[in-house]
């Protein structure tokens, strides 16, 4: 079973638009692991517009499933995660400006790079995973980097779906047998909701994880979170 890992920032974005602790963003956290999810999921941006660096911290030592910290290994970033010692890293190649994560990386570009931050962060016990686009190339040079698993952009995925669902996740397959091929693990997110998800990891059963935030939080003002996630949940089954 493909493993749900609940991204809480949109919970913290709501904390921040108003200021002091509602919504609880730590009881968020451990209230999606109660309601059944396998991870949690952080993002932390230099602006500290949702996560805040303070709020790793203190969600770390509440996790009793997998904490998966990602973003741009900036310097602070890097300290940041190699102090807490997640058991997942997501390297992301976020723009400090950027509202959302918009693209992967450029993994034969950034090559030295990656393989020295990778090698760092795995030297500390720390399961790395490079976002990548569905592109062959990208993937070949990922696994170059010496990374654990990819994480897979599926913002082209989500977008495309509703018109063609078998074009759209046409590159993601391929994408996905030559990770296999190169012994990289795969993960997957970015728009994924409770439309499109199931098809995902039935054409790709060998996803490992997805993480989901955006539409999760915005699915739970209506259905409630705890409903959500069983529902993202039964999807995955």
């Amino acid at each position: 079973m493909t493993k749900l890992s609940v991204n809480i920032n949109k919970i913290a974005t709501i904390r921040n638009a108003r200021g002091g602790n509602m919504p609880d963003v730590l009881k968020a956290a451990i209230d999606c692991e109660l309601f059944g999810a396998q991870g949690i999921t952080v993002h932390p941006r230099p602006d500290e517009r949702h996560i805040r660096y303070s709020d790793v911290y203190e969600i770390y030592p509440l996790i009793k499933t997998e904490f998966n910290i990602e973003g741009n290994p900036i310097p602070q970033f890097i300290d940041l995660v190699i102090e807490v010692k997640p058991a997942q890293v997501t390297l992301v190649p976020d723009a400090h400006d950027t509202i959302t994560s918009n693209a992967g990386w450029d993994t034969k570009k950034n090559m030295s790079f990656l393989k020295e931050i990778v090698s760092e962060f795995k030297s500390h016990g720390i399961r790395t995973s490079v976002f990548v686009d569905p592109d062959i190339e990208m993937v070949h040079y990922a696994a170059e980097t010496g990374t654990d698993r990819i994480e897979l952009y599926t913002e082209a995925y989500a977008l495309q779906y509703l018109h063609d669902r078998i074009k759209a996740i046409s590159p993601y397959v391929e994408a996905s047998k030559v990770a296999t091929k190169n012994g990289l693990g795969i993960n997957a997110g970015h728009d994924l909701d409770l439309n499109n998800l199931w098809y995902l990891v039935r054409t790709i059963p060998e996803v490992l994880e997805v993480s989901i935030g955006h539409a999760l939080v915005s699915e739970a003002l209506y259905l409630g979170l705890e409903k959500t996630i069983k529902l993202y949940l039964q999807q995955l089954q």
